[in-house]
């Protein structure tokens, strides 16, 4: 499995010979210019995790992609006259030798005034590599065994506290940050990735892929 973080929640993932790109959203960048994707996964309909503008050409781009997005989403992205695959939890999809697994159903709360919507996060999986767990924007679903995990690192929804909860209930081998657009690299996002990863398990490790940095886990 191969990683890249392109900002924000987005990361392409190469797994047993298929490229998924996760969440490509307006504080995302580089995915545009993506070719060769298998599937483009869409957790949720907010904007820094699904870019309408741009979504459609990267598509036409790559016209072998599935297109997979939680039920709201693919509603949204149907209106805009693409072939969508809804996300629902508890039925799996195939990509080839990839398992997508569909984990949870909502957002995070934010706030009375502010409407919950649809959230699923998505579990990936193939013989002989490691399991990644991308949660989109919620703490609560159930992926089991995980042996990589997307952590939101700071959101209007979370607190540090929340984040390293979230990391100590997964209990993975390794985390890789993601929602950090909102932060500052210094002390913000150091300051939140240092809470989180020292204080989320034993034996954590942490890969740190900002600004389009890749990692080949074994």
């Amino acid at each position: 499995m191969r990683l890249t973080h392109l900002g924000h929640s987005c990361l392409l993932v190469e797994i047993a010979d298929r490229r998924l790109l996760l969440d490509p959203g307006a504080f995302s960048v580089g995915f545009e210019e993506l070719t060769g994707l298998d599937a483009v996964l869409v957790t949720h309909q907010h904007a820094d995790h699904l870019d309408p503008g741009r979504l459609p050409a990267l598509v036409r781009a790559n016209p072998s992609a599935r297109v997979l997005a939680d039920p709201q989403s693919a509603a949204l992205l149907a209106g805009l006259g693409l072939e969508v695959t809804p996300l629902q939890a508890g039925t799996d999809l195939q990509l080839g030798d990839v398992t997508v697994s569909p984990r949870g159903e909502l957002h995070a709360f934010n706030h009375d005034w502010i409407p919950t919507v649809a959230n699923v996060g998505v579990r990936i999986e193939a013989a002989g590599e490691p399991v990644l767990f991308h949660p989109g924007d919620a703490y609560d679903a159930a992926p089991g065994e995980v042996d990589v995990l997307a952590v939101p690192v700071n959101a209007p929804w979370c607190a540090v506290r929340d984040s390293i909860a979230f990391v100590r209930r997964i209990a993975p081998r390794a985390m890789v940050p993601i929602h950090d657009g909102l932060l500052n690299e210094m002390p913000g996002r150091t300051l939140y990735l240092s809470h989180i990863a020292n204080n989320g398990g034993d034996g954590l490790t942490l890969h740190d892929l900002a600004g389009g940095g890749s990692v080949t886990l074994p």
